[in-house]
């Protein structure tokens, strides 16, 4: 393996808390056990970078999976050396249950397929685990051949039981201090490579949303949902990253295992385990009527009753399902929800409590390509240092920093939160660090990018309060609202019902002959070329001037462009107030979505995007502002009114701002498309430009 410069950091920072990931496939796919429990070996025996100290690590890892795994056909050999020799070492996924005609604990070795093992009550009390499911552990077998002689005698005993899992106090500690080594875009591929995954394979948003998978492991009582194809990957962190998560696989969820047994007041999963995992989600049901009603309750609350007591628990539910039909069919017929169980589906209150909907889509099907060879994190280490930083939270860093917009309710403000916190804790270990805004931003837009998708799932199922979807955030004072979209229900060359960022806009050219304002002949380019959908970009900043980025520039955008600058030096205190556009450079780019390319009579359009660069406040969501304004601030006549309404519903308009000049021509307008898009007219820029603001 060619060591890159991310492996010598680790290595340096991380030293005997790293193992090859390429190692770890080649035994997990030999040995029946998961990756974490060869990883925990790896960890013990090959934490190094010296080939030499490997190979003798690997030798020693290979002696004792071979040695203490159970192969199928293996069982009466195991027993038979446990009668032979007195006892045997194994390792196994080991749990217990009271047997209550005995007043004892028995054990269940499912690789021996014995389920009569004789288990002390102290191993029991300081493993509740074995209880609610049970872990993998390194197992002392032993065999009684005098208990074997009893009627109904249970021969076989565990003599010793050690969980495969880290118990070092100090990892958080280590961590953080090892952390301050990378930066934030080293430390995520690192976090990626630590489970298994090469992040320079995956594109951004495939990267994201493996970072949002791990959430739940950082953040207490976090609820997630992560739909989307097969084969991309879904439970595979549940099931063999980490034992502090259980996977419950399709089947029946029975209450007593999930919160609490009334019969025997033993507690359950989401009290034993960080993570409890529903795969296959679809196929789950529970076995009381209220089954949802309580699930509902603990994860709203984090409580669950028994009988007059309250129980409160502190693991996180995550949900994993298969998409039968891409993303854009399941829209198109009903909603994202849809694939969970029918008692889930279509319940607001259920989604209510939802605090992320993860894009599945965006993660690509697991191919041999993905999965990475260099170092990472070995897997006991890294799942201890996540159940550690359950107990803090990074809101701290968030408060005074962040500022959300007004259309989160309480739930969606608490939702972002945990999933903002959660995602600063996996990217930084200690409180103490100075968290970056770079980072903040990241980890804000990704938290309402996934509540907003749960929102936008209870607006279909039709719910008048949940109808506000524009999620937003600033960060510090004087920052700029940023709006998050989820990207599936908008493509790039129709209008999306957001708000874009401050200095960008939509137009509509009206295309044709194009004359000039005043009557002053035609404009270059503009002679026969069908009306086109622009969005117009301006960014400002200290200087003066005006540069338009297009090259070449077509000459009649360039013009509307000079007479927006010029209006806007002009009639400044009407438009901007106090601030003075002559001390600003303003960058203006102009998009095209249609076979149109010449930006002609764009100059109402070109003059608000200026505006909204300059006073850093966005214009209305779903907006397309017609016109052109002359040098003297007089509006120009648009004489294909109609059509362009018509092109403006069809590219996805809620809104269509246009001079008042145009409104005989709407009554033309068919009433279907009337009643498709809101109409508005303005008199003069200074009209229009309150008109298009966001509230």
């Amino acid at each position: 393996m060619q060591l890159d410069e991310l492996d010598q950091k680790a290595a340096e920072h991380f030293e005997g808390y790293v193992v090859r990931k390429d190692l770890v496939r080649q035994f997990s796919r030999q040995f029946p056990v998961p990756t974490y429990v060869v990883e925990f070996l790896l960890g013990r025996y090959c934490a190094t970078i010296d080939e030499d100290e490997i190979n003798e690590g690997l030798e020693i890892v290979q002696r004792q999976l071979a040695s203490r795994t159970v192969n199928a056909g293996e069982e009466e050999l195991f027993k038979a050396r446990a009668r032979e020799e007195g006892t045997v070492k194994l390792i196994d996924l080991v749990s217990a249950r009271l047997d209550t005609r005995t007043d004892s604990y028995l054990a269940n070795l499912p690789s021996l397929q014995l389920k009569d093992v004789r288990i002390g009550p102290e191993m029991v009390r300081e493993h509740e685990r074995l209880l609610t499911g049970g872990f993998y552990a390194e197992v002392t077998l032993s065999y009684d051949s005098a208990i074997a002689q009893e009627a109904h005698g249970r021969p076989f005993g565990v003599d010793a039981l050690r969980a495969i899992q880290l118990s070092r106090r100090d990892v958080l500690d280590v961590l953080a201090q090892a952390r301050e080594g990378l930066s934030s875009t080293e430390w995520k591929a690192f976090l990626l490579r630590s489970v298994g995954l090469e992040p320079d394979q995956f594109g951004e948003r495939a990267r994201d949303a493996l970072l949002l998978r791990m959430v739940p492991f950082v953040e207490r009582n976090y609820n997630l949902v992560e739909l989307g194809p097969r084969g991309t990957g879904k439970s595979h962190l549940f099931q063999q990253v980490s034992p502090y998560a259980h996977l419950i696989s399709g089947g029946k969820a029975t209450m007593a295992k999930m919160f609490v047994n009334n019969a025997t007041g033993q507690r359950g999963l989401v009290c034993q385990y960080d993570v409890v995992c529903f795969d296959e989600v679809s196929g789950v049901s529970f076995d009381q009527k209220d089954g949802v009603n309580i699930m509902k309750g603990y994860m709203e609350s984090g409580e669950f009753s028994r009988g007059k007591e309250n129980i409160r628990a502190d693991g996180s539910i995550v949900l994993v399902g298969n998409f039968d039909v891409d993303v854009e069919h399941q829209q198109r017929i009903g909603h994202l929800f849809g694939p969970l169980p029918p008692e889930m589906r279509n319940d607001t209150a259920f989604m209510d409590r939802i605090h992320a909907f993860l894009p599945g889509w965006d993660v690509p099907k697991m191919q041999p390509r993905l999965f990475t060879d260099h170092f990472g994190l070995v897997s006991d280490f890294l799942s201890e240092c996540f159940s550690r930083l359950r107990m803090e939270s990074r809101l701290p860093q968030l408060q005074g920093r962040v500022h959300l917009g007004g259309a989160l309710s309480g739930r969606d403000i608490n939702a972002t939160n945990k999933t903002a916190s959660g995602l600063l804790k996996l990217l930084y270990p200690s409180a103490e660090t100075e968290v970056s805004d770079e980072d903040i931003a990241w980890a804000i837009r990704l938290a309402l990018e996934v509540r907003r998708r749960v929102k936008e799932q209870q607006k279909r199922i039709g719910s008048a309060e949940f109808r506000n979807t524009h999620f937003s955030y600033l960060i510090g004072e004087e920052g700029v609202e940023t709006f998050v979209a989820t990207p599936e229900l908008s493509s790039e060359n129709s209008i999306g019902a957001d708000p874009l960022e401050p200095g960008q806009v939509w137009t509509l050219s009206p295309g044709g002959m194009g004359k000039r304002p005043g009557g002053m002949g035609e404009r270059p380019g503009g002679m026969d070329e069908h009306p086109g959908l622009y969005r117009i970009e301006v960014n400002e900043g200290p200087g003066s001037g005006l540069r338009i980025l297009n090259n070449p520039t077509p000459p009649p955008f360039q013009e509307s462009v000079r007479y927006a600058q010029q209006n806007l030096y002009a009639r400044a205190a009407q438009l901007v107030g106090d601030r003075d556009p002559r001390a600003h450079e303003f960058s203006v780019q102009l998009r095209s979505f249609d076979a149109a390319k010449t930006g002609s009579q764009v100059g109402v359009a070109a003059l608000l995007a200026l505006c909204s660069s300059l006073l850093r406040k966005p214009l209305r969501g779903g907006l397309v502002v017609i016109g052109e304004i002359n040098l003297g601030g007089s509006i120009e006549p648009i004489y294909n009114a109609v059509t362009l309404v018509e092109m403006a519903i069809e590219k996805g308009a809620q809104a269509v701002l246009m001079p008042v000049s145009s409104r005989r021509q709407l009554f033309d307008l068919s009433d279907d498309m009337a009643t498709k898009v809101d109409t508005q007219f303005y008199q003069d820029a200074r009209d229009a430009l309150l008109k298009a603001l966001a509230a």
